[in-house]
């Protein structure tokens, strides 16, 4: 009887920054500071997800065969095209599942998708990745070879599915078995919980008027009662709940108010804000410009910030995609004929019209497309005679110089 080593694979704990300070002002603030807020109201993380979410959502996903006669086509004939392009599942689009599973793989650390059916009857259905726990059969207690498997708990039952059976995304940093992969909001919890914490302070300020805390020095002594409703009557004049046309604040005679500001300026609240922005940007693979900061941007077009963020973040991402349908979707014999999956990237790095237009005509007249090629890819239709490479017949090889004047290769006259 082997051991028993059945075992379930957890995400680490988190570690982070030191959140006194913040806290301190929050405390001087009056701000609740409850930790169990959801991240996602923090707004550079949201965007974070919805940025990479929408970049993988639009990116169409093909089924490729590279032949030896034909070169690289979309193998449109084969039972999983529709399946992948256009129809994952009865009940979502192409856009929807894999923007789906981006968010899932950013925000939980792993993305999760089961494959159902097969041919042309299979489909995709993402699961919630919360409800899902990975387990690692090491002693081969629920097969001869030890697999990795997942089960899944909806409504008061669990589901177990083998490795082969579920598709399996994950974020580049993953657990000490490289099995279960870590998400931004483990890593970077305290940071993403600071900037929550500057956005109350915000609206704490916003709800106060912009005014602070202050102390009122008064002479004669009253009862606790009458001084709650004392000190309640001079807030609701600070704060304008009372009306006196000019905002001016009553007090009785003997009474001083001596206010405690609270300067942002003096504490660089919106430099550590926007710093701690730049930080969560940066672990999500980011660009400063894309969160809307300005200050540093260096890109001369659009068109190099999309390539550089396709280059530096999405390639990354697409690879692990491309790679595990590979694995999990097509067989050992459809990968020999040469069959895989590819996002298409040029959707990204779509230039304006003018730039399309020179570089299809140069594309054109260097024999790389064909004019209904070059038309197809400003959705233009095909026209006769449009499916000849044409090249330039000036360039020609070397040893055929001469050729086209009647004069052979070596500079005599033919005939």
């Amino acid at each position: 009887m082997p051991k028993f080593n059945f075992k379930k694979l957890f995400k680490n704990n988190s570690t982070g920054y030191d959140m006194t300070g913040w806290f301190e002002l929050a405390d001087f603030l009056g701000i609740n500071k409850d930790m169990d807020k959801d991240v996602r109201s923090e707004a550079t993380y949201f965007a974070c997800l919805k940025i990479l979410s929408e970049s993988i959502g639009k990116l169409p996903l093909k089924l490729y065969q590279k032949t030896i006669k034909h070169g690289v086509i979309e193998a449109i004939d084969h039972p999983l095209y529709n399946t992948i392009r256009n129809r994952p599942n009865k009940f979502m689009t192409s856009t929807s599942f894999w923007s789906t599973l981006e968010y899932y793989r950013n925000h939980y650390g792993n993305a999760y998708a089961l494959i159902s059916g097969a041919g042309s009857e299979t489909k995709l259905i993402p699961l919630d990745s919360s409800k899902m726990e990975i387990w690692y059969d090491d002693a081969s207690l629920l097969n001869k070879i030890p697999d990795v498997f997942y089960l899944y708990s909806d409504n008061g039952k669990t589901y177990k599915f083998s490795s082969e059976e579920i598709l399996h995304f994950k974020t580049f940093m993953t657990d000490k078995d490289g099995l279960s992969g870590l998400s931004v909001r483990d890593m970077l919890n305290t940071t993403i919980s600071g900037n929550q914490k500057a956005q109350d302070m915000q609206n704490a300020l916003y709800d106060s008027g912009f005014t602070a805390k202050a102390v009122v020095k008064y002479t004669g002594e009253i009862n606790k009662e009458a001084t709650k409703n004392f000190l309640a009557n001079l807030e609701d004049y600070a704060k304008g709940k009372i009306n006196t046309s000019k905002g001016l604040i009553p007090i009785p005679v003997g009474t001083d108010i001596t206010p405690l500001n609270t300067k942002l300026g003096d504490n660089e609240f919106l430099e550590l804000k926007k710093y701690s922005a730049l930080q969560i940007a940066s672990a999500f693979g980011i660009k400063p410009v894309q969160i809307n900061d300005y200050s540093k941007s260096s890109y001369s077009s659009s068109e190099a910030q999309n390539l550089a963020f396709l280059v530096d973040t999405l390639l990354f991402i697409l690879k692990q995609y491309e790679e595990e349908l590979n694995y999990k979707l097509l067989s050992d014999k459809e990968i020999r004929k040469g069959y895989y999956f590819k996002f298409n990237t040029g959707m990204l790095l779509r230039a304006d019209l003018k730039t399309q237009v020179d570089s299809l005509t140069q594309g054109i007249s260097n024999g790389l497309y064909t004019p209904n090629e070059a038309r197809a890819f400003l959705d233009l239709d095909s026209k006769d005679g449009g499916d000849y490479l044409i090249v330039n017949g000036s360039m020609i090889r070397v040893e055929q110089v001469g050729s086209q004047y009647g004069v052979n290769a070596k500079g005599g006259d033919d005939g």
